[in-house]
């Protein structure tokens, strides 16, 4: 029989995903974006244009997976690309039309409740309950620091495959 604290335990998980769960479809009905992309978007609106590797970098992702997330951005016409005019080789993101109307329905799901609230803790209770969850994640089983950098469990709620990053998970 389980412990009352590992019970409690397993408990706050379980809202915690059915939470994410329910924001995912929420935001997809809404948007027909996943909260992944909704995200990238959003950092993108916060500044006029960013690199590729900037927006990777902001939301804790691989290269590989912002690469994959902002070909399907792109395609759904929410983002544009433009060559750098020093450097050719770099590449800038802006927002299109589409993607500031998507943005202006979207609804504040529970990545944007967890931020506000999470900003309104004290340093020390952010860095505890950090390490808490760090903590969870490796009893777990997962020691890959960038797996899930994102809540997004979209693809599995469509019946589709997850992404994969270049490290094949």
């Amino acid at each position: 029989m389980l412990e009352d604290r590992t019970k409690r335990a397993l408990t706050a998980m379980r809202r915690i995903l059915r939470t994410t769960e329910l924001n995912s479809k929420q935001v997809m009905r809404e948007t027909g974006l996943t909260p992944s992309q909704l995200i990238f978007l959003q950092i993108l609106d916060e500044e006029r244009e960013q690199t590729a590797g900037h927006v990777a970098s902001r939301m804790g992702i691989t290269q590989a997976t912002t690469t994959v997330l902002l070909q399907k951005l792109e395609a759904m016409g929410m983002i544009q690309r433009r060559r750098g005019e020093h450097d050719r080789r770099q590449v800038w993101l802006s927002l299109t039309e589409a993607g500031r109307k998507a943005l202006a329905i979207a609804p504040n799901g529970a990545h944007a409740q967890f931020n506000k609230q999470f900003m309104d803790l004290e340093d020390w209770e952010q860095a505890m309950l950090i390490a808490s969850l760090e903590r969870v994640a490796a009893m777990l089983g997962n020691h890959e620091p960038g797996v899930a950098a994102v809540l997004d469990a979209s693809e599995l709620l469509a019946g589709q495959e997850p992404e994969r990053t270049e490290t094949g998970r």
